[in-house]
């Protein structure tokens, strides 16, 4: 690794998002891009919320009569236009309103999303979604480009009140990778996701276009 690192020359921040990435990849255990389609349409519920690893990240009333979970890469250019342009909707119609409890997962497809969501829960508390939120509004800056995504990542971070020492400690913690490895591997092997993004809505599969109107499809009858 130091071989490989002192090569290209890579500064330390750069050299700590290498690292993250390629642990990453070898600790995801499912794979990384599997067809849409496949695993079972309806899971048990007791076990889709028995999530031990990480609290979940909630927005809605918990005696809310539906409960939506959503797995997402934040690498994921679907999960994107979810978040940016359809869920603010939808929180404001059903969430906001008490009808729906809304719980976002990780789903990670690649190192770079890995190391998103590991910033995001870095952030803790009240800051995690929001960072989400910033991290979907900005994710051409970041998810795609050639060159190291380090600094902006960190230009994103800054905003959450990440110091450098915070940004590189997140970045290199190991447990808190083998945890969203967990979450994601589980959601692979128990619940069938194999691609993002996907949403349980009482249990079952979501086979409705993830608009507002397919939303809306499948959640209004659910409220009569």
């Amino acid at each position: 690794m130091k071989t490989f690192l002192n090569k290209f020359s890579l500064d330390r921040r750069a050299a700590m998002a290498l690292a993250v990435a390629i642990t990453a990849a070898a600790t995801a255990s499912a794979p990384l891009h599997a067809a849409p389609g496949d695993g079972p349409t309806e899971v048990a519920v007791d076990a889709l919320m028995n999530q031990p690893e990480l609290p979940d990240l909630v927005m809605g009333n918990a005696d809310a009569k539906i409960t939506v979970v959503e797995y997402a890469s934040m690498t994921c250019g679907h999960c994107k236009n979810f978040h940016t342009k359809i869920l603010p909707d939808l929180k404001t119609k059903y969430v906001d309103t008490g009808k729906v409890r809304f719980i976002f997962r990780e789903f990670p497809l690649d190192p770079r999303a890995f190391a998103a969501s590991m910033l995001a829960r870095c952030a803790g508390g009240d800051k995690t979604l929001p960072m989400i939120s910033a991290l979907f509004e900005t994710q051409a800056d970041w998810a795609y480009v050639k060159e190291n995504p380090t600094p902006k990542l960190f230009e994103i971070a800054k905003q959450a009140g990440f110091t450098q020492e915070s940004f590189d400690k997140c970045l290199t913690d190991q447990a808190l990778l083998d945890k969203l490895t967990a979450i994601r591997t589980r959601a692979s092997e128990t619940f069938g996701v194999s691609a993002t993004p996907s949403f349980f809505i009482n249990g079952k599969k979501l086979t409705e276009p993830p608009t507002v109107e397919g939303f809306d499809k499948t959640l209004e009858p659910l409220l009569k």
